[in-house]
């Protein structure tokens, strides 16, 4: 016999409540969105919402020609995981979660570089980049992700012109969610 999981009963305005921890697991919290589906056989699936995933063979061109005019590792990541790596970290980066220290650049709505302060940015990549610019990508006055520049070569760039680049894409991928 297959096993079920947690069951829960759909009361009669057709809401379901998802249970405290697979909320907690998934940070999902009042207000997040999420996208309804099913597959073929016939199951309901339920998925975080990601405005930027719209946009990711997008963000994939954008972060390709940020880390060819910089030679350093470009990302774009929503409030969950990178969604466009740079060429060459696409494997490493794929749908890798953010961490909580990130999460909390993006929410905090301001510019972040590693002159500042040391923040990984995800628990599942174990990689030294100790140089990191973090812009986060505003739209409509919602925090929805971020475009970084990290290096392993700390003379990559200087902080203030990697400090433009990511702002210049952060600004330019929150105006493009608005449309």
């Amino acid at each position: 016999m297959k096993a079920t999981g947690i069951v829960r009963r759909i009361d009669d305005l057709g809401r379901v409540v998802i249970p405290k921890e697979i909320r907690r697991t998934l940070r999902i919290k009042e207000g997040t969105s999420l996208e309804i589906y099913t597959d073929k056989e016939g199951e309901v699936i339920l998925k975080k919402y990601s405005p930027i995933g719209e946009l990711s063979a997008f963000a994939q061109e954008y972060v390709d020609s940020l880390s060819l005019s910089t030679k350093a590792i470009s990302l774009i990541c929503d409030r969950d995981s990178f969604i466009a790596a740079s060429s060459g970290n696409k494997k490493i980066f794929a749908e890798k979660k953010i961490s909580a220290a990130l999460d909390k650049v993006i929410s905090n709505r301001k510019l972040v570089t590693s002159k500042d302060t040391n923040i990984e940015i995800s628990t599942e990549i174990d990689m030294d980049l100790p140089f990191k610019v973090i812009s986060p990508i505003i739209a409509q006055g919602d925090p929805i992700g971020a475009v970084l520049l990290v290096s392993k070569d700390e003379k990559v760039m200087d902080y203030e012109n990697a400090s433009l680049l990511t702002q210049t894409g952060a600004i330019f991928l929150g105006k493009q969610m608005e449309q």
